[in-house]
């Protein structure tokens, strides 16, 4: 049995033939393509009217971008490593193809059905010398009058049968990390340059403009005074809100409430009781937060930093934006228990020296209170919250150096296992990459034969989506016992060790760890305490408790 979990691509360098055997080329041209998210399709402008045969494109992108800093590149830009997911590591460069999943050794298979086990392949084709160029006969006419108004539709297939076609997946086959001399790597090239097919095509009336949605804009000028956003300049650059722009007023106005127990039934608790400044902005050493009515939550509270980098809250994904996530716990009966209107009503009751009235007015230029405007404030000051100066940040700007201990970790994390191939790290940057070390993506790592919570499931309804939950940051990881989304492991020793000998297979298992020898990666106990050292080097000392918290202070 064979399952594909994941099929990611990077393009660029389009052109297309004309007719007449001459080409056009845009070689500012970039996609990225996703099966797991639904991303398959790309919009090209600007053709001009003609006759066309072929097309071509490379999977990839051209060394000079591959080896270039991410971070200078717009938010939406499809090689912005967090649109994509595929930036290698904190080194640089990209995956350019990355094809993940499932299947049942041929071993196994033969021995019956009672004895079957599941197990994962993951291969990612990456490096200059892996940059693929695909071109495949098409038939596109655009001619006429009426040319330019007309939207023409090209499918392209790209047939996965042949990439596998010869290739027995066991543990010799299971992974390539296109390294020099990678045999497999150079045959998967070769296949999967061959594997693209024309596809139907489709004509439809109407100007191409109407398939791009546009974002949502601020409308009228921006209240208040514009708020100094801080990161790192190594970090990819955000999607900001750009229908609520971060003002000082409007954070402020966000803190407050972050701090104001009124959000809650009976004014017992805030937002900052469970997810405390002092303490990581995760709820101090307990696996669940215990709301109001004195009842346990059912997930263990998230850390806040670098909010900014993720499109999807909560463990499960299942809010789309901050503004959302924020007004949930509110409402949530094992939370805050506490209705929208209700909210809405303290706060226009609440005296002081300065009433929500006037703070609502210098953060959106009238006094109106309402709920869209407590969560588009609390998005506002939950954004601000940014993390991006801890040693290892040192390290990488030459301020500072590792011990040898914690160099050790850092290699062990940055580098595979494949004892095959005669590497032996511990494979952790596949989930934690780049300098946010983390991901975009959901992943099930192996907690539970079957899971007790079916986390990402809940979201969506999708059988893939069992036991999966969102790939968190390890920035500050050393602040935010006890860890995984029930906190089931008390110290960041116990979380390391989990990866070394306490990954359980199951349907949904990860492949970068269904990979690995049952309990995973076989690593001995120096390697494990050095690689803790070195995520103690992603705390930001300003951060730990008792020292000044510096990200509830706007910047200067």
């Amino acid at each position: 049995m064979l399952a594909i979990t994941r099929l990611d691509l990077l393009l660029s360098g389009l052109a297309v033939r004309r007719t007449d055997g001459t080409w056009l080329e845009k070689n500012d041209w970039f996609a990225y393509l996703s099966g797991r998210a639904g991303r398959t399709n790309f919009v090209l402008r600007g053709l001009p009217p003609g006759d066309y045969d072929r097309l071509q494109f490379n999977i990839g992108v051209p060394p000079d971008l591959n080896h270039a800093a991410p971070a200078k590149l717009e938010e939406r830009h499809p090689l912005n490593p967090m649109v994509n997911g595929m930036h290698w590591n904190w080194q640089g460069g990209y995956v350019f193809l990355a094809l993940e999943g499932r299947f049942t050794p041929l071993a196994s298979a033969t021995a019956g059905s009672q004895n079957q086990s599941a197990s994962g392949f993951s291969w990612h084709l990456a490096t200059d010398r892996l940059l693929m160029n695909v071109e495949v006969p098409v038939t596109l006419a655009l001619s006429g009058e009426r040319a330019a108004d007309r939207r023409t539709t090209l499918r392209v297939a790209l047939e996965l049968a042949q990439v596998f076609d010869g290739i027995i997946l066991d543990d010799e086959t299971s992974s390539t990390h296109s390294r020099p001399e990678d045999r497999l790597a150079d045959k998967l090239r070769q296949r999967v340059e061959q594997a693209f097919l024309p596809g139907q095509r489709a004509d439809t009336a109407g100007p191409v403009e109407k398939l791009v949605t546009p974002l949502t804009a601020q409308s009228g000028p921006v209240v208040g005074t514009p708020y100094r956003f801080t990161m790192s300049a190594a970090f990819p650059k955000p999607a900001l809100p750009r229908d609520n722009p971060l003002t000082m007023e409007g954070v402020a106005l966000g803190r407050r409430l972050f701090n104001d127990p009124l959000l809650s039934r009976g004014g017992k608790q805030s937002c900052a009781s469970c997810h405390q400044m002092q303490a990581g902005t995760v709820d101090a050493g307990k696996a669940f937060s215990v709301g109001v009515d004195g009842q346990p939550g059912k997930r263990n509270a998230m850390p806040l930093y670098n909010l900014a980098w993720k499109s999807e809250f909560f463990w499960d994904g299942r809010a789309k934006s901050l503004r959302q996530q924020a007004l949930m716990p509110i409402q949530d009966e094992l939370e805050m228990h506490e209705t929208l209107a209700n909210v809405v009503g303290k706060l226009k009751a609440a005296g002081g020296a300065e009433s929500y009235h006037e703070v609502f007015a210098w953060a959106f230029g009238s006094s109106d209170i309402t709920a869209e405007r407590v969560g588009l404030a609390l998005e506002q000051f939950l954004l601000t919250l940014t993390s991006h100066d801890a040693k290892f940040d040192r390290v990488m700007r030459r301020e500072a150096l590792f011990t040898a201990e914690e160099q050790r970790g850092f290699e062990l994390f940055h580098t595979e296992h494949d004892p095959r191939r005669g590497l032996f790290g511990a494979d952790c940057f596949h989930c934690h990459g780049g300098p946010l070390f983390q991901n975009v993506a959901f992943a099930n790592n192996g907690l539970d034969h079957e899971p007790r919570d079916l986390g990402r499931y809940l979201a969506t309804g999708r059988e893939g989506d069992r036991g999966k939950f969102a790939v968190p940051s390890l920035r500050n990881v050393e602040l935010t016992a006890p860890y995984m989304h029930d906190g089931r492991f008390a110290t960041l020793e116990e979380a390391v060790f989990h990866y070394v000998r306490g990954v359980r297979h199951s349907p949904t298992l990860d492949p970068n760890l269904a990979k690995h020898p049952p309990g995973g990666v076989r690593l001995p106990p120096e390697d494990v305490r050095a690689l803790v050292a070195f995520l103690r080097t992603l705390t930001e000392e300003s951060l730990r408790p008792g020292a000044r918290n510096v990200a509830l202070a706007p910047s200067p």
